[in-house]
């Protein structure tokens, strides 16, 4: 699945669309996750204005209407030229002056909607701060989390928590600071806190320098891979040996997810009982 780096960098080569008019729309497949609107073709002759991310969705601003797109698990944007074949899956043609905007998505989990008050409310109104954002702090982390008693992993992969930590970069933010992905969040302390907001920053801005991930078949819309997946210590490297301490990596299965650890280099730490319950043990 597109995580948030992949989602910007596909945002960010969709750029050239911007001041070009819309002459036509043409879609192949209409069921989605929902159904492609039916009056899409009402984007002819606008011009796309404006283009922005929030958490892993694409927000097409257009001089009348406004637009939410997300990639669903397996789709992408391509810039095409008129006269490329049409592939399989390509559900969406969005003719621009000079180049086509296809959608492709195989598993068709993906979305094409209208951005209304309908699902704003639905869709965003309820999302988490961006993590690269000045709002993403140790101070909003530790409160969010001094009550969760689920896996740290789980807790920062929730999207009314912090939007856009998928698994790779959460797996990979783990990694490098030794915590356990079944830790319980609460458990966790304000200086690790801490110490995980950083690299959940450095770890998705390094991604997104990188053009994302390329797994399967992830490319943005200029058809180009990403390289991130080169540089990974711990995602997908099960049975693998830790590059720390030689130690095999093992998977265990976090809120229906894969995820890989080191047993040696990230320990699931019992949480330390209060001064106040030792000293009454202690009578």
């Amino acid at each position: 699945m597109p995580e948030l780096p992949e989602v910007e960098t596909t945002k960010t080569s969709l750029l050239p669309l911007l001041d070009q008019k819309v002459l036509d729309v043409t879609v192949h497949q209409s069921s989605l996750r929902w159904p492609i609107p039916a009056d899409i073709a009402k984007l002819k002759n606008q011009k796309l204005v404006k283009l922005t991310r929030r958490s892993k969705y694409i927000l097409a601003e257009f001089e009348q209407d406004s637009m939410l797109w997300h990639l669903g698990m397996s789709g992408s944007f391509r810039l095409c030229e008129m006269d490329e074949p049409l592939r399989k899956h390509d559900h969406l043609i969005i003719q621009f002056e000079d180049i086509q905007l296809r959608y492709h998505d195989p598993r068709r989990f993906g979305c094409i909607l209208w951005l209304d008050a309908h699902s704003q409310s639905k869709l965003l109104d309820t999302l988490g701060p961006e993590p690269l954002s000045d709002s993403f702090t140790a101070n909003y982390l530790f409160e969010k989390l001094k009550n969760k008693n689920v896996g740290t992993k789980v807790a920062i992969m929730d999207n009314h928590v912090v939007v856009g930590v998928g698994n790779i970069y959460a797996t990979e933010s783990l990694f490098n600071l030794g915590i356990h992905p079944a830790q319980p969040a609460k458990d966790l302390s304000f200086s690790q806190v801490e110490a995980l907001v950083i690299e959940i920053k450095r770890i998705l801005k390094q991604a997104i320098d990188l053009g994302g991930s390329t797994l399967r078949d992830y490319t943005n819309a200029m058809g180009e891979n990403g390289y991130f997946q080169q540089t990974l210590l711990a995602y997908g490297r099960a049975g693998e040996m830790c590059v720390n301490c030689e130690t095999p990596l093992q998977n265990i299965k976090l809120g229906q997810r894969a995820s890989v650890f080191c047993p040696e280099c990230q320990p699931l730490k019992k949480p330390k009982a209060s001064v106040k319950l030792a000293e009454v043990r202690g009578k």
